[in-house]
């Protein structure tokens, strides 16, 4: 761990945004043994080097490793887990999370024990583990808890001696490895993404790092913010990570975390540069369900290979004091509005397929504080309902910008223009659900067609939903969903 690895430029995660089923799974929801399959899919099929592997909100797989190198030995005799591609795990992060606190303790405990079996399995001494995610990071000391609580109690423990005896519970049971982790903050919410390189930079002060990665996420600040607000803070916090690795000498490696819909990042396999051209400084982009299963899988892998051989470029500079108020107007009137249509948005989600057995994890969403008690569903359901009534949620709260706002987004949100014509193809402005003002400024900005059978699913789905014909609702959010070709 001294050296640095080669780091995946793409990580395919278990966000269930997708339409179809892949073939390997035994049911609609993904869990348990299909999640292993799933795994191994992304590595030997579509070339991704990296999986997420979450250890939120379900009973911890903690023999995933074992799994892997019993069923696919002769391909991780030829790609080493640890070395070649890369197994990640997701971890509840305890101060937020409160039920499933242990859970993190149980997962890194879990870590020496694949060591164990990969060693087993090929005699080598590359850890097969040696990198945690931890999602809603917010301080120094929540990322440090991890690394030390690893350190000193799960390898630390080794040096114990039982019973005042001279045998050490490495003599009993033999050595633990890796002797630290890689702990990966995942920063969510618009005072830690502002803050993310402050926090980030305390926590490498006082150790001797390779490298360090940085997660950012671009689904639920564009629940809390809107899309606008999502990719300026995302924008802002890469700059300052550029920053600060060129302050201390230390590389960052920042993630993204986008999905297929322009909402959550408009990362598709179609999209790919695109995409990539608005975070140049990214080095890891997410590849979520809908990438990978909406596609023919011939499209996927070239779109993989795509973001693998990709140069990393330095990002835009862009400051906190240029982008606070357009944030701050976006913010506003995207509140107002999902406010406006909660009630809606959670009667349509209900009836939203179901892609994964669990919950990925709680979120940051806000509003039942900071909007009057209005809750509302996870990002992906959140974004399915909107396009299933005809009303993308990128085109809420842009009612709110003024000619120069928008002349400063064009600047600089390369892909504005191109992202809004990508929305607005299925926006319905015959909708009773969508603001006057809004219709107005969408026609304004751009011109473009709306497809004609999402403006049909869109319809049936409003209309069914008014008789009560539940049936009917479910099949119009699947049909509109597949011609976008993701669920949300």
């Amino acid at each position: 761990m001294n050296d640095i690895p080669d780091i995946p430029k793409c990580m395919s995660t278990q966000h269930p945004d997708n339409v179809h089923i892949p073939f390997f799974a035994e049911n609609a929801q993904l869990g348990g043994e299909d999640e292993v399959r799933e795994a191994y899919y992304a590595y030997s099929h579509l070339g991704c080097r990296e999986q997420m592997w979450d250890c939120e909100g379900k009973e911890v797989d903690n023999f995933v490793v074992k799994k892997l190198l019993s069923r696919y030995g002769s391909y991780f005799d030829e790609h080493p887990l640890g070395k070649d591609v890369f197994l990640t795990l997701r971890v509840p992060n305890p101060e937020v999370e409160k039920a499933e606190a242990k859970v993190l303790l149980e997962t890194l405990e879990s870590i020496p024990r694949s060591y164990d079996v990969a060693h087993l399995f090929s005699g080598n001494t590359i850890p097969p583990i040696f990198q945690v995610i931890l999602p809603m990071a917010s301080s120094y000391p929540a990322i440090d808890n991890i690394y030390q609580y690893y350190r000193d109690f799960v390898v630390g423990q080794q040096y114990k001696r039982l019973g005042g005896r001279e045998k050490t519970i490495a003599d009993w049971i033999g050595r633990f490895y890796p002797e630290k982790i890689d702990v990966i903050p995942l920063f969510e919410d618009q005072p830690s993404m502002l803050n993310a390189a402050g926090i980030v930079g305390r926590y490498m002060e006082d150790k001797d790092l390779a490298y360090q990665r940085v997660f950012l996420a671009r689904s639920d600040p564009a629940m809390n913010y809107g899309m606008v607000g999502a990719i300026l803070l995302n924008k802002v916090a890469l700059f300052r990570l550029h920053i600060l690795a060129e302050e201390t000498g230390v590389p960052v490696y920042p993630i993204i975390g986008v999905g297929s819909a322009p909402f959550r990042g408009n990362l598709g396999p179609e999209t790919v540069d695109r995409c990539t051209a608005e975070y140049p400084s990214v080095h890891t982009f997410t590849v979520q369900s809908a990438f990978k299963y909406d596609y023919p899988q011939d499209t996927v892998r070239r779109a993989v290979a795509t973001l693998e051989a990709r140069e990393v470029a330095t990002p835009m500079e862009i400051r906190e004091e240029e982008v606070l108020p357009v944030v701050g107007k976006c913010t506003a009137r995207y509140m107002e509005s999902v406010t406006a249509l909660s009630d809606l948005i959670n009667r349509v989600a209900a009836f939203g397929p179901s892609r994964r057995m669990r919950k990925l994890h709680i979120g940051l969403f806000g509003y039942s504080r900071s909007m009057g008690g209005v809750t509302l569903p996870r990002a992906i359901a959140f974004t399915s309902a909107l396009y299933s009534i005809g009303l993308p949620p990128e085109l809420l709260g842009l009612d709110a910008l003024a000619s120069d706002d928008i002349e400063f987004l064009r600047e600089v949100y390369v892909n504005f223009d191109a992202d809004l014509v990508d929305a607005v193809r299925y926006f319905d402005p015959e909708s009773e659900y969508v603001p006057t003002s809004l219709t107005k400024m969408v026609c304004d900005l751009v011109d473009v067609e709306p497809d004609p059978e999402h403006l049909e699913c869109a319809a049936e789905v409003r209309l069914a939903l008014k008789e009560g014909r539940t049936a009917d609702v479910r099949s119009g959010i699947l049909r509109a969903a597949n011609i976008r070709h993701f669920l949300g």
